[in-house]
């Protein structure tokens, strides 16, 4: 018991770290990067008719001039959908363009998610670990 502990233990630990370095990605684009208008757009040889669609396509220049092209970070949602042709504010980095922040589409609330799952399932285990010892 105390092997799958300890093995669950780390699995939370990782679970919360990724949320904390997602969470903190996001942040640190959306604040520091640089802010452009992206043009969105359909991909090549995209369906439609799909239950869930697939993300588009993020056309935007960056400070120095050059054109990028990046897969949106997140997917459209019937509230907020990414029609082909929309403009939409983003964040990039300037470091790593790839690395964009859609402005009031940022899902934090998955990383938010990792993280408090990550910390329960620690929180869990360790109490499991402890349990473990004490009854030897």
């Amino acid at each position: 018991m105390a092997v799958l502990a300890g093995i669950a233990a780390f699995g939370g630990l990782l679970a919360a770290l990724v949320g904390a370095h997602g969470l903190s990605q996001a942040r640190r684009v959306s604040e520091t990067g640089v802010r452009v208008q992206a043009l969105v757009k359909r991909r090549p040889g995209e369906v439609c008719e799909e239950s869930a669609p697939p993300r588009p396509l993020l056309q935007f220049v960056t400070e120095d001039d050059r054109v990028m092209e990046v897969v949106c970070p997140v997917p459209p949602t019937r509230r907020k959908p990414l029609d082909d042709g929309d403009d939409v504010l983003v964040s990039y980095d300037p470091a790593d363009p790839r690395s964009v922040v859609v402005h009031g589409r940022e899902h934090v609330g998955s990383d938010r998610v990792f993280i408090a799952g990550g910390a329960l399932v620690l929180l869990l285990s360790v109490t499991a670990l402890v349990v473990a010892i004490a009854a030897r």
